[in-house]
């Protein structure tokens, strides 16, 4: 049986919006529920890998071209040495016979959802409301309701379907009782941004730099704004958090990476914690989960973000199909959480975790292998290549989605 109701999406980050222009160029109704008062504008992911251009350039080829007029094209990124200088430089342009995108798109991503939201304007079957938070759901016959907390106050809204996009902290998830199982970090990231030109101080500067230091590892990368470079920290309570905020703790570890006359100019700065968790299952009845809200992992390789889009490309297709044709959406979801909750699983968790012990030994022996083989493989295109298959999520991507 076909829908009448619309799709119910709590939270309009990156996958909510990108579900919700998939579904209305479907023709699919749709209500868009977020928290907040307006889209927000704050520090978070900033790497678009090549799948989800390729996805979304076959969406909307308008925001595709939009989100390059505004980003920053890295086709290459480096693992460096900060103790013997070796640098091992991978070229994203060995995937130009994968994708239509062979590099990572530099872009904060609130940009996406800006212009998305942009787009959204134009589709009569779409309706946004602000200020409007999902406080829990309950299934209802053939369909769910939804209570909202509103500026009116708490108000029950009828849809089809409802999916929990509104971040780690899902409601949406809670009211289903889903576990979210993992560990979280004793670290807590601190990311600063700052428009020091790092280019014009270090050699063959890329725009994305993983650093290795026997003393402290950090991230540099180039966003199309700012440089932005992240740092690990283990702070004691919240009076040292206050003090890893401070000007005076920024500038001491900004000047370690250049010792430059000054202060550096910060523009953003942020620390937050960090998690490796996964959903128990990504859907329960009428209901189905993606991005944060089913899964979470510290950043290094910008793999959170994007595999939060994928999740929606994969469910837009089951979504357009239930309200156009009908069909069991158990099965649906079923195969949906099959892709995508085992991919979780077994690629970007793995892959985060890995990424993070490299990054983070101080073993100079641990170092120097780890160095060697960065430039042995950046070196052998083939072995570059297969590196830059998996990295870019490119082999992930075609995985999941062929998965029976």
């Amino acid at each position: 049986m076909k829908i009448s109701d619309p799709i119910i999406i709590a939270g309009f980050g990156p996958s909510g919006a990108v579900l919700a222009l998939s579904l209305a160029k479907a023709g699919v109704p749709t209500l868009l529920l977020e928290r907040d008062e307006t889209l927000p504008i704050d520090l978070r992911a900033s790497t678009f890998h090549p799948p989800s251009l390729d996805m979304i350039q076959a969406l909307d080829s308008r925001v595709h071209r939009q989100m390059i007029d505004k980003g920053l094209i890295a086709d290459r990124y480096q693992y460096r040495d900060r103790r013997t200088n070796e640098v091992a430089t991978f070229d994203m342009r060995l995937l130009a016979d994968e994708t239509q995108n062979p590099f990572r798109l530099q872009l904060e991503q609130y940009e996406l959802t800006y212009l998305i939201h942009d787009q959204l304007k134009a589709y009569d079957c779409v309706d946004i409301r602000f200020a409007h938070e999902v406080k829990s759901f309950s299934e209802c016959g053939d369909g769910v309701d939804v209570l909202v907390s509103t500026p009116e106050g708490e108000q029950t809204f009828r849809g089809a379907f409802v999916v929990g996009a509104e971040g780690a902290r899902s409601n949406i998830r809670k009211s289903a009782g889903i576990e979210f199982q993992g560990f979280t970090y004793d670290e807590k990231f601190l990311v600063v941004s700052t428009d020091f030109p790092f280019e014009d101080v270090f050699d063959d500067f890329s725009y994305v730099n993983y650093v290795s230091d026997p003393d402290e590892w950090c991230v540099i990368l180039r966003t199309e704004k700012l440089w932005r470079v992240l740092f690990p920290t283990t702070p004691e309570d919240l009076k040292d958090e206050e003090r890893l905020l401070s000007d005076d703790f920024i500038q001491q570890r900004l000047h370690r990476l250049h010792n430059k006359e000054g202060d550096f100019d910060i523009g953003h700065r942020t620390l937050y914690g960090v998690n490796q968790r996964v959903a128990n299952t990504y859907h329960q009845g009428r209901m189905a989960l993606m991005g944060d809200a089913c899964h979470i992992n510290n950043p290094l390789g910008g793999m959170g973000m994007n595999g939060g889009l994928h999740d929606a490309f994969n469910l837009a297709e089951r979504l357009i199909r239930l309200a156009k044709e009908g069909g069991d959406y158990q099965r649906e979801f079923e195969h949906y959480d099959r892709q995508r909750k085992d991919l979780a699983v077994r690629f970007v968790q793995e892959h985060t975790i890995n990424n993070k012990k490299l990054m983070e030994s101080t073993d100079t022996d641990v170092q120097a292998k780890r160095q060697k083989n960065f430039m042995e493989t950046a070196a052998d295109p083939v072995k570059a290549k297969a590196f830059l298959m998996e990295r870019a999520m490119i082999s992930s991507v075609r995985e999941s989605f062929s998965a029976p």
